[in-house]
């Protein structure tokens, strides 16, 4: 078992500068790539307060000097709102300056309120086409010339320059969910991202079964990594873990708003959903945050990601976004350096 990071700068006091949430994130990276971790993802997001990183490829560029070991992941590039040919030279760049550390995670994306704003009049559930179409094109450009004419890009003969230093390309990984997705991640010679969001294992272990059987479908393929994503508070036996579960829900209640799409935003901050609206979802109280996330002390976190390593989970992403304030996020990440990560070989 393999782990890392998944981190964004998120603010939701507007008083806070954001140069010091973009320092409080190196830090979180420095320390996870002392204690050993695999990787460090952050995803691409815009025009939002919430989560921020424009372009997560720039974050990687300033990581690279300072950082020597650990990976540097994009998690996730979102497909339509980019040029591939542009986006392979650029993913190129940034993995020679990190001396061929980059791991490319890319995705159709999510929030329609970015769809609105990145791309002509395309619905969020129609991004799954410029990503089908994206994947072979990068890997294309990346390994030589290449010409493209197809639904949602065309170009003529292009390659990415410069070179990337990961021969033929930096890893790549899907967002996936449906069967359709893990298969086509396998067949393309991808690893596979798996983020139930506030589901409880069950989930893990269906992903888990969709993607042993992409690997059945796909006998001639090499067998690719599979990362589970989870929001991760680990506290002391002494702590009460409801402020865990309650910082979650809270931080459920902007992800839900955005996702909505019902508010204008005032200088990229909107309202998060009241105690009442999120009453009204299923699986928001505080006990069943705690059952399905991985909220816990030391011992049961470790139980949990044991499960996983069973089913055949091959990274786990230690998911810090929650609300609370730095100062928390590091006390629960040293926890699970200093008492989780030390049960797996």
């Amino acid at each position: 078992m393999k782990f890392s990071l998944f981190v964004h700068m998120e603010r939701s006091d507007p008083k806070k500068p954001h140069k010091e949430l973009f320092d409080e994130l190196v830090e979180l990276t420095l320390m996870v790539e002392k204690a050993g971790f695999e990787t460090v993802w952050i995803g691409e997001h815009h025009m939002m307060e919430f989560t921020i990183c424009p372009n997560p490829l720039n974050f990687m560029a300033y990581l690279a000097p300072i950082t020597k070991t650990i990976r540097l992941g994009l998690g996730t590039i979102v497909a339509p709102f980019w040029n591939p040919v542009r986006l392979a030279s650029e993913a190129a760049l940034v993995d020679m300056m990190s001396d061929g550390r980059l791991d490319f995670g890319i995705a159709r994306g999510a929030y329609q309120s970015e769809f609105d704003r990145m791309t002509d009049q395309m619905t969020a559930k129609e991004g799954g086409g410029p990503l089908r179409e994206m994947i072979p094109a990068l890997q294309k450009l990346w390994t030589g010339d290449y010409a493209h004419d197809g639904e949602h890009y065309s170009f003529p003969t292009s390659t990415a320059v410069p070179r990337a230093t990961q021969k033929p390309f930096p890893p790549m990984w899907v967002a996936a969910r449906e069967q359709e997705s893990h298969d086509y991640a396998v067949e393309n010679d991808c690893n596979v991202m798996v983020t139930p969001l506030i589901a409880g294992d069950a989930s893990i272990e269906m992903a888990c079964q969709r993607f042993k059987q992409a690997c059945t479908n796909h006998p001639d393929k090499p067998t690719p990594q599979l990362l589970a994503l989870r929001h991760t508070w680990v506290h002391e036996e002494t702590e009460d873990w409801q402020r865990g579960a309650q910082a979650l829900r809270d931080w459920y209640a902007y992800f839900y708003a955005w996702f909505k799409n019902e508010q204008t935003p005032k200088e990229g901050f909107i309202k998060p959903l009241t105690d009442a609206q999120m009453d009204e979802l299923p699986g928001f109280g505080l006990d069943e945050l705690h059952d399905n996330l991985l909220i816990g002390t030391p011992a049961q976190v470790t139980k949990r990601i044991k499960h996983y390593e069973l089913l055949g989970v091959t990274q786990f992403s230690f998911w810090s976004d929650n609300g609370l304030p730095h100062a928390e996020k590091k006390k629960s990440l040293q926890l699970f350096i200093d008492k989780v990560m030390p049960n797996f070989n």
